[in-house]
């Protein structure tokens, strides 16, 4: 078993940044995959990215490309994801997610390939 707590929610501005991160417990997390989705209000669940165990694949959905960046911390069990000129239209909870691979390069872009999920951390951007 995985236990994701993300944290590094908040209101910010349009045009300002944060920081999540995705704190991983119960078992090492550089056998994992891990990813990020969101939802809106009203909204069905979006993939945003995801991050290979080894941290050298990444895949962003387009409208985060080139704002987003994912990365991950193997010796501290941790995923990290910086967004930066964020958006009215990104807010959401944000949740982290892991799944258990053996392919060092695996990416999950859909939502039943992973096995662990976090309780989401509220991301609000004001106009």
């Amino acid at each position: 078993q995985v236990q994701l707590v993300e944290s590094g929610g908040g209101l910010v501005q349009a045009g300002g940044s944060l920081r999540l991160s995705c704190a991983a417990s119960g078992r090492t997390v550089s056998s994992y995959a891990m990813g990020w989705f969101r939802q809106a209000p009203g909204k069905e669940r979006e993939f945003v990215t995801a991050i290979s165990r080894s941290g050298t694949n990444t895949y962003y959905a387009d409208s985060v490309k080139g704002r987003f960046t994912v990365s991950r911390d193997n010796a501290k069990n941790t995923g990290y994801l910086q967004m930066n000129s964020l958006k009215p239209e990104d807010t959401a909870v944000y949740y982290c997610t892991a799944k258990f691979t053996p392919t060092t390069m695996y990416v999950g872009l859909r939502e039943n390939e992973y096995d662990y999920w976090g309780q989401g951390t509220q991301v609000t951007v004001s106009s």
